[in-house]
């Protein structure tokens, strides 16, 4: 048996004026959020080459954990996986998992960077942005069908259907600018908060800079996805400036640098 939409439902959802009131209203419940973030999890570790050192994942892992445990909103199932992929980039995927590329640790010269880094990606899931994108999405343009399979009792069984949908179409990938605002403002606080000094969050973006003019394809992939740092790095500067402090750099991450200069040298991300 089919799940009606009531007509009342479909005409508020269609006749929201403005992206502001849009960035406020959500279609996907926490669960429902989760349960479409494990499906599109499965399906990126299906595709994606990842870093199997224990050491490494587990290192990577308990700075995640601690910046989880700061967040605030829904509690989330994070984890935290390693791409064994040379560029430059980090994402989150919906209800929890955030990926990190090795090419981020790499780059790095100390933990607080990459700690920024992973806060960012914490704080775009803590704010559930995800869950913002595939309302606009569906919205926008996947039509009825899928919304009745959103609002409908029978949601957690379309969760795969819908996970492979928006992965194909890239919709998790790329927030919106103030979406990228918030999180690099929500996951500074995260970093105070954990301990570490948010001088790491502007650091790595000035890598990133240095790394466009040096090689720009370590960086193509970060800038197709992130919006210029050269603005972020400002706005973030006087937020720094006026609590300083925190941990920079610990001799784990060193350790680490070290390890992962005697492993085989990660991949470069397939160009689509």
């Amino acid at each position: 048996m089919k799940q009606r939409i009531p007509a009342v439902l479909i005409l508020t959802v269609f006749c929201l004026p403005t992206a502001s009131l849009l960035a406020q209203f959500s279609l996907v419940s926490v669960q429902q959020e989760i349960e479409i973030g494990e499906e599109t999890n499965a399906q990126v570790r299906k595709e994606v080459p990842q870093v199997r050192d224990g050491q490494v994942i587990a290192y990577v892992r308990s700075i995640g954990d601690r910046l989880a445990r700061q967040a605030s909103g829904p509690k989330y199932p994070y984890s935290f996986s390693v791409a064994d992929y040379r560029e430059i980039n980090a994402f989150a995927l919906p209800g929890g998992p955030v990926w990190l590329h090795r090419g981020v640790l790499h780059a790095a010269t100390n933990e607080s960077q990459v700690a920024g880094v992973l806060a960012h990606e914490v704080a775009h899931i803590a704010q559930r942005h995800a869950a913002t994108q595939l309302t606009k999405g569906m919205m926008a343009n996947l039509g009825l069908g899928l919304l009745g399979a959103v609002l409908g009792n029978g949601a957690g069984g379309n969760a795969a259907q819908m996970a492979a949908s928006f992965l194909t179409n890239g919709i998790f990938m790329k927030f919106s600018r103030d979406d990228e605002r918030e999180a690099d403002q929500v996951g500074l606080q995260l970093m105070r908060r954990a301990g570490w000094d948010g001088r790491g969050m502007v650091e790595l973006f000035e890598i990133l800079q240095g790394e466009a003019r040096r090689n720009p394809g370590s960086v193509e992939i970060f800038f197709s996805s992130h919006p210029s740092p050269q603005d972020r790095i400002a706005r973030l500067k006087g937020e720094v400036a006026r609590r300083p402090g925190g941990t920079r750099d610990t001799r784990q991450f060193q350790a680490i640098k070290t390890r992962l200069q005697g492993m085989a040298p990660p991949r470069e991300m397939p160009r689509q």
